[in-house]
């Protein structure tokens, strides 16, 4: 069986190509941990693998609690996504804790 224009990135039951003796053979990047690519898998589709890019991270939110404990946040967005089993992208978002402390919050009784 033949890989040409079938190369999917992942686990894909559906990306595979009629082999030898009845029997399929896959074109997915899963294929190499389960031994039953097409003959031609690396040469075609590693080549066209295409890793994750992504831009740089925006600003951090402001603080979700004026008054106390709360978090940010931050995201980032995907500029080139992964193709042909190419490294997928890292984390998009992240958060962390901060300390609201608007200046109401110390007259309230």
């Amino acid at each position: 069986g033949s890989c040409r224009h079938l190369c999917c990135a992942g686990r894909n039951n559906a990306c595979w190509a009629p082999g030898a003796r009845r029997a399929r053979c896959y074109c997915d990047s899963y294929c190499q941990r389960t031994g039953d690519c097409c003959q031609d898998y690396l040469a075609t589709c590693r080549r066209a693998a295409v890793g994750c890019a992504v831009g740089p991270w925006g600003p951090w939110s402001g603080c979700s609690s004026p008054c106390g404990v709360g978090s940010r946040a931050r995201s980032r967005q995907v500029t080139v996504p992964p193709r042909h089993g190419g490294d997928p992208c890292p984390d998009l978002k992240q958060r962390r804790g901060c300390l609201g402390q608007h200046p109401t919050c110390g007259t309230a009784k």
